[in-house]
Protein backbone atom coordinates (compact mmCIF):
# COMPACT_ATOMS: atom_id res chain seq x y z
CA UNK A 1 0.00 0.00 0.00
CA UNK A 2 1.06 3.47 -0.63
CA UNK A 3 1.53 5.81 1.93
CA UNK A 4 -1.80 8.34 2.30
CA UNK A 5 -1.44 11.69 3.91
CA UNK A 6 -4.05 13.66 5.30
CA UNK A 7 -5.11 16.61 6.20
CA UNK A 8 -7.67 18.36 8.65
CA UNK A 9 -7.80 21.94 9.38
CA UNK A 10 -4.86 22.25 11.43
CA UNK A 11 -2.99 19.23 10.62
CA UNK A 12 -0.99 17.63 8.08
CA UNK A 13 -0.89 13.84 9.08
CA UNK A 14 2.13 12.24 6.76
CA UNK A 15 3.85 9.57 6.94
CA UNK A 16 7.32 10.09 9.13
CA UNK A 17 11.22 9.16 6.81
CA UNK A 18 14.51 9.15 7.66
CA UNK A 19 14.37 13.17 7.93
CA UNK A 20 11.87 12.90 11.17
CA UNK A 21 14.33 10.60 12.78
CA UNK A 22 15.60 13.85 14.91
CA UNK A 23 12.32 15.16 15.71
CA UNK A 24 10.78 11.46 17.40
CA UNK A 25 13.95 10.77 18.69
CA UNK A 26 13.47 14.23 20.89
CA UNK A 27 9.54 13.89 21.47
CA UNK A 28 9.88 10.53 22.76
CA UNK A 29 12.25 11.16 25.57
CA UNK A 30 8.92 12.71 27.44
CA UNK A 31 8.47 10.28 30.50
CA UNK A 32 4.74 10.47 29.42
CA UNK A 33 5.36 9.06 26.26
CA UNK A 34 7.74 6.55 27.79
CA UNK A 35 5.43 5.44 30.96
CA UNK A 36 2.20 4.55 28.74
CA UNK A 37 3.02 3.51 25.31
CA UNK A 38 4.48 0.03 24.69
CA UNK A 39 7.34 1.95 23.21
CA UNK A 40 11.37 1.18 24.39
CA UNK A 41 12.24 2.59 27.36
CA UNK A 42 14.80 4.30 27.48
CA UNK A 43 13.81 5.38 23.67
CA UNK A 44 17.36 5.42 22.19
CA UNK A 45 18.07 6.96 19.12
CA UNK A 46 18.60 3.63 16.74
CA UNK A 47 14.97 3.52 18.41
CA UNK A 48 13.73 6.28 16.47
CA UNK A 49 16.38 5.79 13.15
CA UNK A 50 14.71 1.90 13.24
CA UNK A 51 11.07 3.63 14.03
CA UNK A 52 11.60 6.13 11.14
CA UNK A 53 13.32 3.95 8.49
CA UNK A 54 12.10 0.59 8.54
CA UNK A 55 8.91 -0.10 10.81
CA UNK A 56 6.92 3.03 9.68
CA UNK A 57 7.68 2.55 5.80
CA UNK A 58 7.57 -1.22 5.83
CA UNK A 59 4.05 -1.05 7.28
CA UNK A 60 2.64 1.05 5.09
CA UNK A 61 4.15 -1.33 1.68
CA UNK A 62 3.00 -4.38 3.45
CA UNK A 63 -0.24 -2.81 4.70
CA UNK A 64 -0.28 -4.20 8.33
CA UNK A 65 0.90 -0.82 10.30
CA UNK A 66 -0.32 2.67 9.13
CA UNK A 67 1.49 4.93 11.19
CA UNK A 68 1.07 8.75 10.84
CA UNK A 69 3.20 11.85 11.96
CA UNK A 70 1.13 15.22 13.34
CA UNK A 71 2.29 17.77 12.47
CA UNK A 72 0.77 21.68 12.58
CA UNK A 73 -0.26 22.38 8.94
CA UNK A 74 1.92 25.32 8.88
CA UNK A 75 4.90 24.29 9.31
CA UNK A 76 7.15 21.06 10.54
CA UNK A 77 5.74 21.03 14.37
CA UNK A 78 5.38 17.03 15.14
CA UNK A 79 2.34 17.16 17.64
CA UNK A 80 2.21 13.70 17.73
CA UNK A 81 1.98 10.04 16.35
CA UNK A 82 -1.00 7.80 15.18
CA UNK A 83 -0.85 4.26 13.81
CA UNK A 84 -3.75 1.95 13.17
CA UNK A 85 -2.27 -1.65 13.03
CA UNK A 86 -4.38 -4.40 11.31
CA UNK A 87 -5.90 -6.92 12.92
CA UNK A 88 -8.13 -8.93 10.51
CA UNK A 89 -9.55 -7.69 6.88
CA UNK A 90 -12.29 -5.17 8.78
CA UNK A 91 -10.70 -4.45 12.07
CA UNK A 92 -7.62 -1.94 13.21
CA UNK A 93 -6.14 -1.28 16.44
CA UNK A 94 -5.49 2.51 16.68
CA UNK A 95 -2.69 3.81 18.60
CA UNK A 96 -1.22 7.07 19.50
CA UNK A 97 0.36 9.98 21.57
CA UNK A 98 0.69 13.65 21.62
CA UNK A 99 4.11 16.34 21.54
CA UNK A 100 4.07 17.30 25.88
CA UNK A 101 4.35 21.06 24.80
CA UNK A 102 1.32 20.50 21.74
CA UNK A 103 -0.70 18.22 24.70
CA UNK A 104 -4.35 19.82 25.54
CA UNK A 105 -4.96 21.11 22.08
CA UNK A 106 -6.98 18.89 20.59
CA UNK A 107 -4.65 17.81 17.77
CA UNK A 108 -4.68 13.94 18.36
CA UNK A 109 -8.23 13.84 18.91
CA UNK A 110 -8.61 15.47 15.48
CA UNK A 111 -6.10 12.97 14.03
CA UNK A 112 -8.08 10.13 15.25
CA UNK A 113 -11.08 11.37 13.91
CA UNK A 114 -9.56 11.75 10.39
CA UNK A 115 -7.59 8.39 10.61
CA UNK A 116 -10.24 6.49 11.95
CA UNK A 117 -13.16 8.24 8.95
CA UNK A 118 -10.54 7.04 6.02
CA UNK A 119 -10.39 4.09 7.69
CA UNK A 120 -13.85 3.12 7.79
CA UNK A 121 -14.28 4.96 4.15
CA UNK A 122 -11.42 3.72 2.02
CA UNK A 123 -10.58 0.67 3.53
CA UNK A 124 -13.90 -0.22 4.35
CA UNK A 125 -13.21 -1.38 8.04
CA UNK A 126 -16.46 -2.15 10.71
CA UNK A 127 -14.38 -1.41 13.84
CA UNK A 128 -11.49 0.98 15.21
CA UNK A 129 -10.33 -0.49 18.48
CA UNK A 130 -8.53 1.09 21.31
CA UNK A 131 -6.82 -0.04 23.61
CA UNK A 132 -4.73 2.00 26.66
CA UNK A 133 -3.16 0.44 30.15
CA UNK A 134 -5.58 1.04 32.81
CA UNK A 135 -5.28 4.53 34.63
CA UNK A 136 -3.76 6.44 30.89
CA UNK A 137 -6.45 9.01 31.31
CA UNK A 138 -5.41 11.20 28.59
CA UNK A 139 -5.83 8.37 26.41
CA UNK A 140 -9.13 7.74 27.22
CA UNK A 141 -9.88 11.53 27.32
CA UNK A 142 -8.73 11.46 23.67
CA UNK A 143 -10.83 8.33 22.71
CA UNK A 144 -13.84 9.11 24.55
CA UNK A 145 -14.22 12.58 22.65
CA UNK A 146 -13.41 11.01 19.43
CA UNK A 147 -16.67 8.79 20.09
CA UNK A 148 -15.20 5.76 20.86
CA UNK A 149 -17.52 3.38 23.37
CA UNK A 150 -15.39 2.24 26.51
CA UNK A 151 -16.11 -1.38 26.52
CA UNK A 152 -14.52 -2.48 29.62
CA UNK A 153 -11.57 -4.15 31.45
CA UNK A 154 -9.07 -6.56 29.79
CA UNK A 155 -7.00 -8.10 32.49
CA UNK A 156 -3.18 -9.03 31.60
CA UNK A 157 -3.96 -8.02 27.98
CA UNK A 158 -0.75 -5.92 27.63
CA UNK A 159 2.43 -6.14 27.99
CA UNK A 160 4.54 -2.63 28.73
CA UNK A 161 8.16 -2.72 29.78
CA UNK A 162 8.18 -6.85 30.98
CA UNK A 163 5.29 -6.36 33.10
CA UNK A 164 1.85 -7.45 32.30
CA UNK A 165 -0.84 -4.75 32.90
CA UNK A 166 -4.81 -4.64 32.18
CA UNK A 167 -5.89 -2.09 30.16
CA UNK A 168 -9.46 -0.54 29.02
CA UNK A 169 -10.81 -1.74 25.56
CA UNK A 170 -13.27 0.60 23.35
CA UNK A 171 -14.54 1.16 20.27
CA UNK A 172 -14.82 3.32 17.11
CA UNK A 173 -17.72 1.75 14.50
CA UNK A 174 -18.74 3.47 11.02
CA UNK A 175 -21.96 3.86 12.81
CA UNK A 176 -20.44 6.26 15.48
CA UNK A 177 -19.77 8.87 12.86
CA UNK A 178 -22.78 8.54 10.75
CA UNK A 179 -21.37 6.25 7.78
CA UNK A 180 -21.99 3.19 6.56
CA UNK A 181 -20.96 -0.74 7.19
CA UNK A 182 -20.20 -2.95 4.95
CA UNK A 183 -21.79 -5.56 7.11
CA UNK A 184 -25.02 -5.20 8.91
CA UNK A 185 -24.62 -4.93 13.30
CA UNK A 186 -27.23 -6.56 15.28
CA UNK A 187 -26.42 -5.11 18.99
CA UNK A 188 -26.46 -7.66 21.58
CA UNK A 189 -28.46 -5.65 23.62
CA UNK A 190 -31.27 -5.84 21.11
CA UNK A 191 -31.35 -9.57 21.89
CA UNK A 192 -33.71 -11.71 23.96
CA UNK A 193 -31.99 -12.51 27.56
Amino acid sequence: MEPVTLATSRLLMRMVGPKDTDTVYEAVQDPDIQRWTTIPSPYLYEHAQSFAEQLVPEGWANGSMLTWGLFLSEGEDLVGMLGLTMRSMSEAEIGFWGTKEHRGNGYVTEAVLAASRWAFVDLSLDRVEWRAEVGNMPSRAVAERAGFTVEGTLRSAMVNQGVRRDCWVGSLLPSDLSLPSTAPYLPARNQPA
